[in-house]
């Protein structure tokens, strides 16, 4: 069985950090600061997906003993 690898969600918020460190510098042209916001929000999408992952996996692992609120 062979899982597709997801980037560790810590390797994604380090990305996203340097994203906005080099756009708060603002030594970077209009047409990067485009690209860099661009790769940012698919970052965060992406970010939000492995988030729902591992909220969905916590939920059925609480439904497969005893449900609680997560």
């Amino acid at each position: 069985m062979c899982e597709k690898k997801e980037p560790a969600l810590e390797a994604l918020f380090l990305e996203l950090e340097e994203i906005g460190k080099k756009l708060e510098a603002g030594d970077v042209s209009l047409e990067e600061s485009f690209q860099l916001y661009q790769q940012g929000m698919e970052l965060l999408k992406s970010s939000d997906e492995i988030i729902d992952t591992i909220e969905k996996k916590i939920l059925v692992l609480d439904e497969s003993r005893n449900t609680h609120e997560f």
